[in-house]
């Protein structure tokens, strides 16, 4: 698997900017190489186009999200077990954590290392609303994918091997930030609620 995953990562490559922008769609429905390597590669290489090579992960990775979502909601629970043969349990860990959190799970797959391809195809079988599945989507990808490169962009080479370091901090940070306004949120609406109940 490791060698196919080469070998496919190489094919990116030589495509240039165009390789980029399929890597980044299909790896958001379909098990290929994350873009990052192809990203991290390109921004070294020529830093001054580094926010230009974000965008195009950004916006191909959005748009394989919406492909996704499209698999999930006309293919169904079948596909999904086909698609991810050796992760079928994940779908009940999804709907759970949408439940919990909503469209911040989303955000969440689409910035950390949890396989954002499983949560595209499972809000579409959960029939997670659209509109907040591709904004979470868009700027979840966003978020991890101009970090990379704004940090290669300043600092290059001597920070390469602390990438993963940096994402996991920022992070941990987002996810901090989104649970306290998630649960500011739920609590203003329960007061509302209880409000409401006493009049």
């Amino acid at each position: 698997m490791h060698e196919i995953f080469v070998h496919m990562n190489n094919w990116f490559q030589a495509m240039g900017v165009q390789g980029l922008a399929i890597n980044s769609c299909v790896e958001s429905f379909f098990l290929v190489p994350p873009p990052d390597f192809l990203l991290i590669a390109m921004d070294l290489a020529k830093p001054k186009l580094a926010l230009y090579y974000a965008t195009v992960c950004t916006i191909a990775s959005a748009i394989g999200g919406v492909i996704g979502y499209l698999i999930g909601k006309f293919g169904g629970r079948p596909v999904f077990n086909f698609m991810f043969k050796k992760n079928r349990d994940k779908l009940d860990s999804v709907e759970a954590m949408y439940k919990e959190y909503g469209s911040f799970a989303v955000f969440f797959s689409a910035f950390t290392p949890i396989p954002y391809k499983i949560f595209t195809v499972a809000s579409g079988i959960l029939n997670m609303n659209f509109i907040k599945f591709f904004i979470a989507s868009f700027l979840g990808r966003g978020a991890r994918f101009f970090i990379v490169s704004l940090v290669l962009m300043f600092f290059g080479e001597t920070v390469k091997k602390y990438l993963e370091l940096v994402i996991l901090a920022v992070t941990i940070i987002i996810i901090v930030f989104c649970i306290i306004v998630y649960k500011k949120r739920h609590s203003i609406i329960k007061k509302e609620d209880m409000k409401n109940a006493d009049n």
